[in-house]
């Protein structure tokens, strides 16, 4: 049987970071099976040019896997894979909430055969064998025979066989403008190809965040890998990038990488041990980086960014949404020490709290300023279904709507917050953006990173570029042009740093390092994945 597993793109930003759920069921795949992977980020199709797919390889049977703010669009992406004559399965986080929506339950149109709920690595086999047989059942559950969830030990993790694998839609070198690559070629890098891999080793969170999907769909029950396990695939992607003569880097999409800090250590010092590091980013909650021997080991072991929720500079904002363990008056430090040891931070910010008042853009921004550059995102409050905040603003009548993620518009307002409007909420959202991000921003980011190395700076520009785009529509070429010439005298001045640094290296060859630009991940710092499900933290 042909099967297809396909991820939907979200139309605002592109992510040429695979999402691992669809690989991981690939592996998981009986042999006589021929699967196909299609990434609507990196390779966008039109519904009928999806259909025309589907008929064109006589596929049986889709995997759909979609955050609950893509659900509209896998929706519909559904129904043209149903068109063609396929069955559709979906499943994550979204589906397991709402499973009578996807069915048709709900009252509105059915969009697929059946849904997976929760970690679908011990339905999926069930779910191929059905489908083989035309016997596929509407609803499937990883449950024992008392009916009780099973959550699936990772102890035993299948080989997903990447040196195998057709990544060639996630080539990010193919992707990378004409000047980016001159730069990367003027300080003596050479790939034919880049690939951003993610990398799960564990699953689960404790600390149940209000807003979170994490911790109602994965449970509070943190399970791990192996270290060999861990590090012989990381073997694998170094051994897959010698043979392409490309680079290979790492995104470990474990909900909090470092959750339990004894056990990464042993793990960051297994991977320096049997030399598998890799450049890799990974998210880690920032209270977990008070270890001055963990920082090191990240450093050591090739962490070159962290994803940090850091959600508000205001205490009793985070108190609020059960995140009290994150301290304001600690960020500064901890993220001075990451940048010393040349690792930087993805520093993500919500807006739209109760606590939140007009002037709240300001104030993040005034400390985002002090403190060494990075790349700032930022969202709104979004209560995604089967969260306690959703729950919450349900009961007490708060939402603007029930099904707001049925709305396609981006970056909107669920529910009006207690001290500012939904609108004013969108409009703090919008300033920090801008001004983030501006020409400007970008210019002094660089600047104070002037004693740093050449690479670093040439990455950091690579990133604000791109995660620009997290917000600013820029996926045409026009868009980038107008990105371009805004901050042609940041290219320029970086251009010409690159020729001196050729001719550096020039004269005194010596072996580069594999570099991370993380604007592969611009659409990941919030989208993790595992098996036929996703989890998501804040809205993007």
């Amino acid at each position: 049987m042909n099967i297809l597993l396909y991820n939907p793109d979200n139309g605002v930003t592109r992510n040429f970071m695979p999402h691992l759920w669809m690989f991981l069921l690939k592996s998981l795949t009986p042999a006589e099976h021929q699967v196909f992977l299609i990434d609507g980020n990196a390779k966008p199709l039109t519904e009928t040019e999806l259909a025309d797919f589907v008929r064109s390889n006589n596929v049986k049977l889709a995997g759909i896997g979609a955050m609950t703010r893509m659900a509209l669009r896998a929706y519909r992406m559904a129904d043209a894979i149903r068109s063609a004559g396929a069955k559709v399965v979906m499943g994550g986080p979204h589906v397991t909430e709402v499973p009578g929506e996807p069915l048709g339950l709900n009252g509105g149109p059915r969009h697929v055969d059946a849904i997976a709920v929760g970690e679908a690595d011990e339905t999926w086999l069930r779910i191929v064998n059905d489908a083989t047989n035309d016997q596929l059942q509407e609803i499937y559950t990883p449950t024992d025979a008392q009916g009780k969830e099973v959550k699936p030990s990772l102890a035993s993790y299948p080989d997903i066989p990447w040196e195998r694998m057709d990544l060639e839609q996630f080539n990010l070198v193919g992707h990378f403008p004409v000047w980016a690559r001159y730069l990367l070629n003027r300080v003596g890098i050479h790939s034919r190809s880049f690939y951003l891999i993610p990398i799960e080793s564990g699953r689960g969170c404790p600390y149940g965040c209000d807003f979170c999907t994490v911790t109602g769909f994965f449970g509070d029950s943190i399970r791990f890998r192996t270290n060999e396990s861990v590090v012989n695939e990381m073997l694998r992607l170094k051994e897959r990038a010698r043979h392409d003569r490309g680079h290979v880097a790492v995104f470990f999409v474990d909900d909090n990488f470092a959750i339990n800090v004894r056990r990464t250590k042993s793990l960051l010092k297994a991977i320096i041990a049997a030399d598998a590091a890799l450049p890799w980013v990974a998210q880690i909650s920032i209270n977990l980086l008070r270890d001055q021997e963990l920082l090191d080991l990240i450093a050591a072991s090739g962490g070159r960014w962290i994803f940090l929720g850091l959600e508000s500079i205001d205490a009793e904002n985070l108190q609020a949404v059960n995140k009290g363990f994150n301290k304001p008056n600690e960020y500064s430090a901890i993220l001075k020490q990451l940048a010393d040891r040349g690792i930087y931070a993805i520093t993500s910010f919500i807006f739209g709290m109760d606590g939140d008042t007009p002037g709240v853009a300001d104030r993040t921004l005034d400390a985002i300023r002090s403190w060494p550059p990075g790349l700032p995102v930022f969202g709104l409050l979004t209560p995604y279904p089967g969260t306690p905040l959703y729950e919450r603003l349900l009961k007490k009548g708060r939402l603007i709507q029930s099904e707001h993620w049925l709305d396609s518009r981006p970056f909107r307002m669920a529910f009006a917050p207690q001290n500012m409007s939904a609108a004013e909420a969108e409009a703090e959202m919008q300033q920090a953006w801008s001004r983030s991000y501006e020409p400007e921003a970008i210019r002094s980011a660089l600047w104070k990173m002037e004693a740093r190395p050449f690479q670093e700076r040439a990455v950091m520009l690579f990133a604000r570029l791109a995660f620009r785009g997290i917000y600013f529509p820029q996926m045409r070429r026009r868009d980038w042009l107008r990105v371009f010439l805004a901050n042609r005298k940041n290219l320029l001045r970086l251009l010409a740093e690159a020729r001196v640094e050729y001719t550096r290296r020039q004269q005194n060859p010596t072996p580069h390092e594999p570099i991370l630009i993380p604007g592969a991940i611009v659409n990941s710092g919030v989208e993790k994945v595992s098996g036929l499900s996703k989890k998501e933290t804040t809205s993007s």
